[in-house]
């Protein structure tokens, strides 16, 4: 999977690197570093990354961003499911 980080959208909130502490991690207060190629068995923590950033920083290609993320309730009818 590939992912990009928009460094000039990403405030430093940090939740990536609570929910993919292996793929993100904060270097200081505000330096985000990630590992812009993730393996396939971090696509769960990756979709919990992608789904709490606050600001949408993140882009991940090649990855389901339904997989491994909790839904609200009734949200699973609005998916089809």
């Amino acid at each position: 999977m590939r992912l990009v980080v928009d460094l000039n959208r990403c405030q430093g909130y940090a939740q990536c690197a609570f929910l993919a502490p292996d793929v993100f991690a904060m270097h200081g207060d505000e330096a985000l570093l990630y590992n812009p190629q993730a393996d396939a068995e971090q696509s769960e923590p990756l979709a919990r990354a992608v789904a709490a950033c606050p600001v949408q920083a993140i882009l991940v290609e090649g990855l389901d961003e339904t997989a491994g993320v909790p839904t609200a309730p009734g949200e699973e009818a609005s998916r089809g499911r």
